[in-house]
């Protein structure tokens, strides 16, 4: 049974499934190599319980019991070993999640289970930096964690069974709708969302409308909660960068990023985390 849950990453991402696990009734250790982005992490988190309850969502006792099951640390050696669950939502870069898992297998218990946040890498390939790939899966969160309801599950070639089950179990705890799919480059939700957002870059770049326009069409007309540049500037344009170039190398040309979109990366314009991507966020608040 997982009673203990690590998440690896107090990012954007891990700080909101640190958020979720720890309201599900799950022992929580957010953490980070860092400490001013567990402090920053920290802050957004009790920023997210007030809201919650001024909402009507939480309640003042739950938020009590939720963050007291919370803790942060920069010490992932040392919390790992009583964990239960360890999910990773470190950085799309191959090289670090290899270094991440190598270390989760050496000093992680046996039973224990490893989850990847990941968007669009194969969990099968990161299953095989362990010794035990049939406990490890894909957990694909959504930004903003706390409000979307989705869990997606991937499966790589030699996850289990009971393994993929647990997983299951664990997000509806957490209150999240799930899916559970087989492994293919970019799984069901990103493959589409990755055509979506870079198509909009191509009609940005013909002069079909402006941003504003193209994504009020879309929430409007496709019933979308957000537009593709609104959705963009939240993830961050150069994550969503990263994908295409990862679905463009694996599935082809239909997922070549836009060029403007590679340029808005190059100029820093990175979305709300950098103040600025396809909209300006310096005099909102």
């Amino acid at each position: 049974m997982i009673n203990n849950i690590v998440v690896v990453g107090s990012g954007v991402m891990g700080r909101g499934i640190a958020y979720v696990a720890a309201v599900g009734g799950f022992h929580t250790t957010l953490v980070d190599i860092k400490e001013e982005q567990l402090r920053n992490a920290k802050h957004e988190i009790e920023a997210i319980f007030t809201k919650s309850v001024e909402r009507g969502k939480i309640s003042q006792e739950i938020r009590k019991d939720s963050s007291n099951r919370l803790n942060y640390s920069i010490e992932m050696e040392l919390v790992i070993k009583e964990a239960d669950l360890i999910i990773e939502a470190v950085p799309e870069k191959i090289e670090i999640k290899k270094n991440v898992f190598e270390t989760f297998d050496k000093k992680a218990p046996p039973s224990c289970i490893f989850a990847t946040n990941t968007s669009t890498m194969s969990p099968t390939e990161i299953g095989s930096f362990t010794s035990r790939p049939d406990k490890v899966i894909a957990m694909h969160f959504f930004n903003p964690v706390h409000k979307m309801k989705l869990v997606e599950i991937v499966r790589g070639l030699e996850t289990s069974e009971s393994t993929a089950e647990e997983i299951r179990n664990v997000a509806e705890k957490m209150g999240k709708e799930t899916v559970v799919v087989n492994e293919f480059p970019g799984f069901v939700t990103s493959r589409i969302s990755a055509l979506v957002g870079n198509e909009a870059f191509y009609m940005l770049q013909e002069g079909v409308g402006t941003p504003e326009e193209i994504d009020k069409a879309i929430k409007l007309g496709l019933n979308y909660p957000m537009g593709p540049f609104e959705l963009g500037d939240l993830v961050g344009l150069d994550v969503r960068l990263n994908n295409l170039k990862y679905l463009h190398e694996k599935l082809g040309e239909k997922y070549r990023p836009a060029p403007l979109l590679e340029k808005y990366v190059k100029a820093g314009r990175l979305g709300r985390k950098s103040g600025k991507g396809v909209y300006d966020y310096t005099n909102r608040d």
